[in-house]
């Protein structure tokens, strides 16, 4: 086995992935009747794989934490990689993260955004959108997001979007207050200063000063009506609408097989992106 392919094994192992058709699954220490699964695959771009995954459960001071995210890049990895790598430290550094989650939270992604566009000249000039899922003990979820990946939670069959979709077209004052422009140009999504295809990001820092690296924080109780979370990149969403999602997934007991069926049926109705998803189930 090449050294390649043993610090692979070891990224599956913790949940870090970032390649063609990766894909795990694991569940909880104490939480055990929570599973998680998760699968990309690479999309018809000539670039390389740009989407990165935290897929985890962490014991800190006696609590089960679980760790959910989405890092999807543009411009190059570096950023999401970085992401991967850094933002969950950084989120549980904060000195109120037990007390006040869903400040710390912002805190910190405005702190990594910082070190991300400080460390520039290595990690160049692309960016990151994010999708968070911090589940606490198994009963509170925080989620937080830039971007347009997405966070839906099943409860009773029902789909509930638990992030906030960052279009241009959405915070066009806010980018124009800030001496930005959005376009609109036919046969195009709307992009700010022409170029970016999302309102709020990591890094992109010729174009920070127009856009925001602040996320949506929700809260959410999980209770015995919550069966699943799906966290996706765009590539599902622009195919499939929430609950389109949730129903193609909610006779699939693992979750990992759920993850990996929810891209496929994606890539069946036409998407061409690069596609990471996760897939928790609460059994």
């Amino acid at each position: 086995m090449t050294g390649r392919e043993i610090l692979q094994k070891m990224k599956v192992k913790v949940g870090l992935s970032s390649s063609t058709a990766e894909t795990g699954k694991g569940k909880g220490k104490i939480m055990k009747h929570i599973t998680h699964g998760y699968h990309l695959a690479k999309g018809k771009s000539n670039h390389p794989m740009e989407d990165y995954v935290v897929s985890e459960f962490k014991k800190v001071q006696d609590h089960e934490l679980g760790l959910f995210a989405i890092f999807d890049g543009h411009l190059g990895h570096d950023v999401a990689n970085y992401l991967q790598t850094h933002l969950f430290d950084n989120i549980l550094k904060e000195h109120d993260f037990w007390t006040e989650t869903e400040s710390a939270i912002r805190r910190a992604y405005r702190t990594t955004d910082t070190e991300i566009l400080e460390k520039a000249f290595v990690l160049g000039k692309g960016g990151s959108t994010a999708v968070t899922a911090i589940l606490i003990n198994g009963q509170k979820l925080i989620v937080g997001n830039v971007g347009d990946s997405r966070a839906v939670l099943c409860k009773n069959g029902v789909a509930k979007q638990l992030s906030v979709d960052h279009e241009p077209s959405k915070e066009k004052k806010l980018i124009e207050s800030r001496g930005g422009f959005v376009s609109n140009l036919p046969g195009d999504v709307p992009r700010v200063d022409g170029q970016l295809a999302v309102a709020r990001a990591f890094g992109d820092k010729s174009l920070k000063i127009h856009l925001s690296s602040d996320p949506d924080v929700t809260a959410e109780t999980i209770d015995d009506n919550a069966e699943f979370i799906i966290l996706a990149s765009d590539g599902i969403w622009k195919v499939m609408s929430n609950q389109q999602a949730v129903d193609s997934i909610r006779h699939i007991k693992d979750a990992q097989s759920a993850a990996k069926h929810l891209i496929e049926e994606a890539v069946t109705r036409k998407s061409k992106d690069d596609i990471s998803c996760i897939v928790v189930k609460f059994h």
